[in-house]
């Protein structure tokens, strides 16, 4: 088992480990009865992952000796509501879960954001854990802190900064994941790729075959370093005040892509579309040479991973959907462009122009 420690400068108890490997849950129990003093632990998962994982991590915790419960929500962002924690706190409250209780995330982005978004204000704040048991869980939103429901207006734009207590990636998960949630997964490592280390981009393009085939050394090495990426963000940067705006490379597009769905589209799948547009529009701006952007459009398509926008989406409706990233500044909307592999850069400078027309070739005639 590897561990990446995650240290934040305003106080030594807001760090936290990230543990990485094969079978680590079988150690869950001793890591929090040595490392947490709660009075009852309570798992928050869904109708996915119970019936996989749900007893398993039970029994991991009988080590701790106190009252171990379950509270299952129903699988898919659908969820992700304002209805969905008030249903889980009324669940808490009758569980007597007390200030010195830690809830327990398990399952992928969707139970580890409103997990995280309940344990920041139950009781002015308890403390958790996250099991991310999907690819993407595990690379990208277990780790940062950032927590959050949707609203019918847009993504996330309920949600709170508060960090976990650990992060517990065990990548036996991978192996009953489908092959939508791999996807998933890999179209975020791709951004860390593109935003930060180009040895794993190539990585990438050289090791298709392996990595498809879910290789357990590749994929080892791909979720520790995309954890390492964003660690070394987070340290930097824990509030998104402007360096950690580059893990939303592909994200303004993509999460107004999402949106404008009803979300149909999964979030990698809109995540690599927003990816491709936003390559485009550095390609257009002149900042990316056309090579590297047809290099980054051909490992997204490589991997099974969307490139273009369903023809029955509205240019107007995504446009409009974007205008209300809580991202934006002043109401000007800054994306996330590259000027090489591992050279990211943020500006509000995009003219409306070029978005439009970069939404409009992406496009499906």
């Amino acid at each position: 088992m590897d561990c990446i420690r995650v240290k934040l400068q305003k106080s030594r108890k807001d760090s936290y480990d990230i543990f990485v490997g094969h079978g680590i849950i079988n150690s869950l129990g001793s890591h929090i009865r040595m490392r947490h003093d709660a009075d009852r632990c309570t798992i928050v998962t869904d109708s996915d992952v119970n019936p996989l994982y749900g007893r398993t991590v039970r029994e991991s915790l009988a080590e701790t000796a106190v009252p171990v419960d379950i509270i299952e929500i129903p699988a898919g962002e659908s969820s992700k509501s304002v209805a969905t924690v008030l249903d889980v706190v009324g669940k808490l409250i009758d569980l007597n879960v007390s200030r010195k209780s830690l809830l327990i995330a398990l399952g992928g982005g969707v139970v580890g954001d409103i997990t995280g978004f309940i344990a920041s204000i139950y009781m002015r704040s308890i403390p958790y854990v996250q099991i991310p048991t999907t690819l993407l869980a595990q690379v990208d939103s277990s780790v940062g802190g950032k927590t959050g429901v949707d609203l019918p207006e847009g993504k996330n734009l309920l949600g709170t900064f508060y960090q976990p207590k650990a992060v517990f990636a065990d990548l036996s998960f991978l192996e009953t994941l489908t092959d939508g949630d791999f996807k998933n997964g890999l179209a975020e490592i791709i951004k860390y790729c593109i935003i930060s280390d180009e040895d794993m981009f190539e990585l990438l393009e050289q090791e298709q075959a392996a990595i498809k085939k879910r290789k357990p050394d590749l994929m080892k090495t791909l979720v520790k370093r995309s954890c390492k990426i964003k660690a070394d963000v987070v340290e930097a940067d824990e509030r998104e005040g402007d360096l950690r705006r580059i893990l939303n490379f592909g994200h303004t597009l993509g999460h107004a892509l999402e949106a404008a769905s009803g979300y149909r589209l999964s979030h990698g799948e809109a995540v690599a579309i927003g990816m491709v547009g936003a390559a485009k529009m550095s390609h257009e701006l002149a900042q990316l040479d056309g090579a590297t952007c047809e290099r980054i459009v051909n490992l997204i398509r490589d991997y099974g991973l969307p490139g273009t926008i369903p023809a029955d989406f509205d240019t107007e409706k995504i446009l409009a959907f974007m205008a209300r990233d809580k991202k934006a500044v002043e109401g000007r909307l800054h994306f996330v462009l590259v000027k090489k592999i591992g050279a990211p850069f943020v500006t509000g400078e995009v003219p409306a122009g070029v978005v439009t027309d970069v939404i409009e070739e992406l496009m499906v005639s």
